[in-house]
C-alpha cells in the first residue's frame, strides 16, 4: 500500500453508521460522480478533528440509494465499524477527479485574490462556507472578512492560473 498522502487532501465521503455485522459502513458521498466508489481501492482514512491520516483499502463499495455500503480491509465488526464514524475517506488532490472546462473545486479559490470589476482589490479567498442555497466564499483582507455569495449575479470570472476572481457586489455587500 502506498505512503498516506502529505498535503492537501480531497475528501470524497463520509463515513457514518456501521452498516450490518461484517463491518461495512455506509458512507455519504462528498463527490459529484459517486461512481469513483466502484473503481477506488485505496485511499486515505482521515481524521480532521485530530489531522490523523491512515491508508486505507476499500474491498467493496456498492450503491444504495443515495448513500453507499463500503468494506475496508480489517475492519470486521460493528464495533471496527463504529469506531470509524465520522471519518472522511479522501484522496490526494492529485488524484481529484477532473472537472469540466469553466468549473472547479472550493479549495482551488482558497488564496485567489478577489477584486470587484472596477478593479478594488477585496481579499483573498480564505475558505469556502457551503449553506443550503449556495456556497459562501469568505474573502479577507487581514482586517475584515466578507461573506460573498457564490452566484452568477456576483461572481463574474473566475481564472485559477491567474489565482484571480472578479466579483461585482451588490450595493451594501462589502460594507456588511
Amino acid at each position: 500500500m502506498k505512503r498516506v498522502a502529505e498535503g492537501r487532501l480531497v475528501a470524497i465521503g463520509e463515513i457514518g453508521r456501521p452498516y450490518g455485522l461484517a463491518g461495512e459502513v455506509r458512507v455519504t458521498p462528498l463527490t459529484d460522480r459517486p461512481e469513483r466508489f466502484e473503481t477506488l481501492r485505496e485511499c486515505v482514512l482521515w481524521d480532521t478533528a485530530r489531522d490523523r491520516r491512515e491508508p486505507c483499502r476499500v474491498t467493496t463499495a456498492r450503491r444504495q440509494g443515495p448513500a453507499l455500503v463500503v468494506a475496508i480491509a480489517g475492519c470486521e465488526t460493528p464495533e471496527a465499524a463504529a469506531a470509524l464514524t465520522g471519518r472522511l475517506l479522501a484522496v490526494p488532490e492529485a488524484e481529484a477527479l477532473p472537472l469540466p472546462e469553466g468549473h472547479f473545486y472550493p479549495w482551488q479559490l482558497e488564496g485567489c485574490r478577489v477584486l470587484t470589476e472596477d478593479g478594488r482589490e477585496v481579499g483573498r479567498v480564505l475558505r469556502v462556507e457551503p449553506t443550503p442555497a449556495q456556497d459562501l466564499w469568505v474573502v479577507g483582507d487581514g482586517t475584515r472578512e466578507h461573506l460573498v455569495p457564490a452566484v452568477p449575479e456576483i461572481v463574474r470570472d473566475v481564472d485559477l492560473k491567474a489565482r484571480r476572481v472578479v466579483i461585482q457586489p451588490p450595493e451594501g455587500l462589502l460594507e456588511l
